[in-house]
């Protein structure tokens, strides 16, 4: 936004008198440039950080002074505007060092900022929180990973961010934001091409079986090899790609955060963060989307192959988007490094902007009032104290992290979730997951700023809305009750004659393959014409394996179908069974309002969370806050949800002895696991609303003389009392 030179009929307060902000080194006597105004007449304005400006020489105390001591009847008499001209124009050019081109000072506004940010954060949420999540599966076939060990791979994103918060939070609060930002974009962008890097360093991925070895009676054996379990140690380079993730972003959403709301109105600064936030909720849904594209591309691409993205062994092109993602981010942080410590005329919004800070007691909290607090290392321990000593702020903290288990924990395993329910391939349940999250994350998180900015809520409303969201997404929850069955599984599920398993133990071996010498690691599940999926061809006794146009193979002579379906040709084609789930619409409608209201009360607690707190602790309490949500919740939220997984797996991959990925869940458990920790956790977030809202204190009415109508405008409302300008002949 470009420094006004006329803001007549702006907040309705039109001036003739040029107004000028002066070197600090030329005051003009009382920080004005009015011959009438007497210093004994200059209102006493209370400001957010909590201090009271009599007088002063300062551009702060010139700027606010004028709009507290008009009255409206002289408002008038003034007619020109107030000219805002900044005393240090150099340093709040847009570029690099000596570089300030004109034309880049077309982007050196909110707007300009905003953009440049929203692509940031859509790229992260693409990469960490969209192609992650969309390839963790692949991630596990490709390098034999167990789930736990995927969660640690998406858990490492929120480890870095932890060790790194406290440190950028609190030296980056007080020093040159954009670049603390651009710094971090760019080592954000080195993670995802790190990421990629396994990819190019392991040898090319082969099925190490062709469609024919699956065929009864084939007769071959595979050959256990070191390399297969030695893939595994590559979950330490993913997991140091995530760490770099965790590195670069953590400015993005504390940092970036305080540097929209420090430049832009207060009642615009919820809008502005919501479309900031959008972006990110956006990427991950373009990221399930797009990161399902690659998944129907081989991972080794111009090589031909027999199998399709249905068999269990396809393995997608998970690293493109990585490499993608990567040059992207590189290239976004180079603007974002040349954005000055302030935007122009940003300073007359600090020095309206009306404090809501919850008030201690003992009245600690107007320490953090003074301008030197937070510059220094030692104020580090006061800084912590008071943001301790503060409830609101503490119970906020605890019901973003829960509600940030949820999502962590979803966002991970949700596709994995509607793959096992819906009988889907990866690409499809990632394709699936990407169409729930765009109209649901997406709007939900600006429709929750739009909501403040609409109603004008100040803080004690929001945390009333932020409760009402979380108990709808709790009543919604419920419906993870209901399930889709697995589709029946010959030696999995039931028996091959139709029998449930004694005891749920496997049994792969029955009197129509036993001659066929089917192998166990040769897992390449086929849909027989009787409706059962079978562990490979060889296990449903199939001898002839043809191909058609469409790709798939289709097997005849199938012994064990034949045995159970009595007319139609005994065949099975390649791939699992289709689900004709009928509670598909009813399970995707109630996870789409899990995740809109979930989403709905993320704007509106952020919002309360910098409105709880003090001006120059808005950037510290962001980066405490992210650490107890990190700590109690996105860390722990995936390696919880992998392990719950995990116990309701009913077939495991065999490696020569070794346990490998699960190929088979069961619905019924999985459901059950994920009602129980979205129960336990959206009670514990309501418990923590509803305790933040009663023990929230406000300032007294007389501290803060910003109304909604100051908020709205940006000044402070006139009060029916205040002294008016006072002329010589009143003198």
């Amino acid at each position: 936004m470009e420094m006004p030179h006329n803001l007549t009929g702006e907040n309705g307060f039109p001036f003739a008198q040029t107004l000028v902000f002066s070197s600090p080194s030329a005051p003009v006597e009382n920080g004005l440039n009015f011959d009438t105004p007497s210093p004994k007449d200059a209102c006493n304005t209370p400001l957010s950080n909590g201090t009271v400006y009599s007088s002063a020489s300062s551009p702060s105390d010139s700027c606010v002074k004028p709009l507290c001591d008009a009255a409206p009847e002289e408002k008038a008499q003034y007619g020109q505007g107030v000219k805002y001209v900044s005393a240090e124009e150099e340093e709040l050019a847009c570029g690099w060092g000596a570089f300030t081109p004109g034309c880049l000072q077309f982007f050196n506004t909110p707007k300009g900022i905003l953009f440049f940010l929203c692509v940031a954060s859509f790229l992260q949420g693409m990469t960490v929180n969209g192609f992650i999540n969309t390839v963790i599966t692949s991630i596990e076939r490709r390098f034999d990973l167990r789930s736990y060990q995927s969660g640690l791979i998406a858990s490492s994103y929120d480890i870095a961010a932890c060790i790194c918060l406290t440190f950028v939070s609190y030296f980056g609060g007080n020093g040159h934001k954009p670049r603390w930002l651009g710094w971090g974009v760019l080592v954000m962008g080195l993670g995802s091409l790190l990421f990629a890097l396994p990819h190019f360093t392991t040898g090319r991925y082969e099925v190490r079986f062709s469609e024919d070895v699956g065929v009864c009676a084939s007769n071959r054996s595979l050959p256990c090899t070191e390399a297969v379990s030695s893939l595994a140690n590559y979950r330490f380079v993913f997991m140091l790609g995530q760490f770099l993730h965790g590195v670069g972003a953590t400015p993005l959403y504390t940092l970036g955060v305080t540097y929209l709301d420090e430049n832009v109105k207060t009642n615009y600064s919820p809008v502005y963060i919501a479309v900031f936030y959008t972006a990110a909720i956006l990427g991950p849904a373009a990221g399930y989307l797009v990161g399902g594209m690659f998944l129907n591309i081989y991972t080794e691409i111009g090589r031909e192959i027999d199998i399709t993205p249905e068999n269990t062994l396809w393995v997608g092109a998970w690293w493109i988007g990585f490499l993608g993602a990567g040059a992207a981010s590189l290239l976004i942080s180079i603007p974002i490094l040349g954005y000055p410590h302030r935007l122009p005329g940003s300073q007359r919004y600090i020095v309206m902007r009306v404090s809501e800070a919850h008030q201690l007691k003992d009245g600690s909290h107007k320490k953090a009032s003074d301008p030197d607090f937070g510059k220094t290392v030692k104020d580090l321990p006061r800084s912590v104290l008071l943001l301790l000593k503060n409830p609101t702020f503490i119970f906020l903290c605890l019901a973003g992290a829960t509600e940030a288990t949820l999502i962590a924990g979803m966002s991970t395993f949700g596709p994995k979730f509607l793959e096992s329910q819906f009988s889907l391939s990866a690409s499809q349940a990632a394709t699936f997951f990407g169409y729930l999250v765009v109209p649901a994350g997406g709007g939900g998180t600006f429709l929750g700023g739009f909501l403040v900015n609409k109603f004008k809520l100040r803080c004690s409303g929001i945390i009333k809305l932020c409760l009402l969201c979380t108990v709808s997404s709790l009543l919604a929850i419920f419906i993870f009750f209901i399930h889709c069955p697995n589709m029946p599984m010959a030696g999995v599920t039931q028996m091959y004659e139709g029998s449930a398993l004694p005891g749920g133990h496997l049994n792969l071996t029955a009197a129509c393959n036993a001659e066929c010498g089917c192998l166990r690691e040769t897992y390449s599940p086929v849909c027989g014409s009787d409706g059962l999926m079978y562990y490979s061809p060889c296990h449903a006794g199939c001898k002839v394996s043809r191909k058609f146009k469409s790709g798939k193979n289709v097997y005849g002579e199938c012994s064990c179908i034949a045995q159970s379906h009595l007319s139609g040709p005994a065949e099975a084609e390649a791939g699992k069974c289709t689900s004709s789930c009928g509670k598909r619409p009813l399970l995707l409608f109630f996870m789409f309002i899990v995740i809109l209201f979930t989403f709905l009360s993320s704007i509106p607690a952020l919002t309360a969370t910098l409105r709880c707190v003090s001006d120059r602790q808005k950037s510290f309490a962001l980066g405490i806050q992210w650490i107890v949500v990190r700590t109690l919740g996105g860390i722990p939220g995936p390696i919880a949800f992998g392990s719950m997984i995990d116990k309701s797996c009913l077939l495991w991959q065999d490696q020569c002895g070794e346990q490998g990925s699960c190929y088979i869940y069961q619905n019924s458990a999985m459901s059950r696991y994920t009602l129980i920790a979205g129960l336990v956790y959206k009670v514990l977030g309501t418990s923590f609303f509803i305790v933040a809202c009663l023990l929230y204190k406000p300032p007294p009415a007389e501290s803060a003389p910003g109304s909604s109508r100051a908020s709205e405008n940006g000044i402070c409302d006139l009060q029916e009392n205040k002294p008016s300008l006072q002329t010589e002949e009143d003198k």
